[in-house]
């Protein structure tokens, strides 16, 4: 998983606060979404090879390989528990980006309402 990196990226110097805050705020989202997509990709691989370890222990009980097949089901089951993990962090980092958007969609519609009041407030 990456850190999220600094948000220098956006220039803040030359705009209005609101502006700023949606810029700030879009690039929040932008950046837990890389992360969500890279989330992803380590529980694919760690899916993937979940699957090449359960084929390789059923082909060690079909051998009768006993020794494989202790070994192998201690592989599996150190991968879940990793996997297991990976979807925690994968439901935090989803979590975590639903309420960048929702945090951004409230920003717009409060922005949205201010202006009305004040452009209903000059009639």
């Amino acid at each position: 998983m990456q850190p999220i990196s600094s948000l220098s990226s956006v220039d803040i110097s030359s705009t209005d606060i609101e502006t700023a805050l949606m810029m700030v705020q879009q690039e929040r989202s932008r950046l837990l979404e890389a992360q969500l997509q890279s989330q992803i990709q380590v529980v694919q691989q760690r899916n993937q090879q979940i699957a090449e370890l359960s084929a390789q222990l059923q082909a060690a009980q079909q051998r009768g390989d006993q020794v494989a097949v202790q070994s192998l089901k201690g592989q599996i089951d150190a991968l879940s528990n990793s996997q297991q993990m990976d979807m925690l962090r994968l439901q935090s980092l989803s979590n975590k980006r639903n309420e960048a958007f929702d945090l951004m969609t409230n920003f717009i519609k409060k922005m949205q309402d201010s202006r009305s009041s004040i452009i209903g407030n000059m009639r």
